[in-house]
């Protein structure tokens, strides 16, 4: 993985150019690639940690974490993802074990609350997660809520 660069920033640590490449990539995945026209400027990114990866200054992976009691009870991640163009270096574990690792050191709590689409939850499983009863449609796409203790 050359030159791989790993960042973890809150909101207000992000420069202006960093926030518009996060949210350019969580739309080239969430929009565009999934078809899925949604409000991805929720009011939540202030309130979460950024975790992203980067190389030749392209966001490769990215997820929002969030202190307990911010999106559930427990610590929260969310907005998950890996472009596409990088996926072949399975960077999704990569970023949800540094995830779990951060909400761990920051939050003192290894419970963790997801919500999940459900194409995904062998892949959530095998990070500790377990799927509950609540399953929903979220913009279109079925998900599950999972929970990791």
């Amino acid at each position: 993985m050359k030159d791989l660069v790993w960042n973890i920033k809150s909101f207000a640590e992000l420069s202006t150019k960093e926030f518009h490449d996060i949210v350019k990539a969580r739309i080239d995945v969430f929009v565009v690639e999934q078809n899925c026209p949604y409000p991805d400027l929720d009011g939540y990114d202030e309130k979460a940690l950024h975790l992203w990866a980067e190389q030749d200054s392209e966001v490769t992976a990215y997820c929002r974490i969030f202190a307990p009691g911010i999106k559930y009870p427990e610590a929260s991640i969310g907005r998950v993802l890996t472009n596409q163009k990088f996926r072949r270096l399975k960077l999704g574990k990569i970023l949800m074990r540094f995830a779990l690792n951060t909400i761990e050191a920051q939050f003192r709590t290894t419970a963790v609350r997801i919500s999940a689409q459900d194409y995904l939850l062998q892949f959530y499983s095998g990070l500790g997660f377990e799927a509950t009863d609540k399953k929903y449609l979220e913009d279109d796409i079925p998900h599950t809520e999972m929970f990791r203790k």
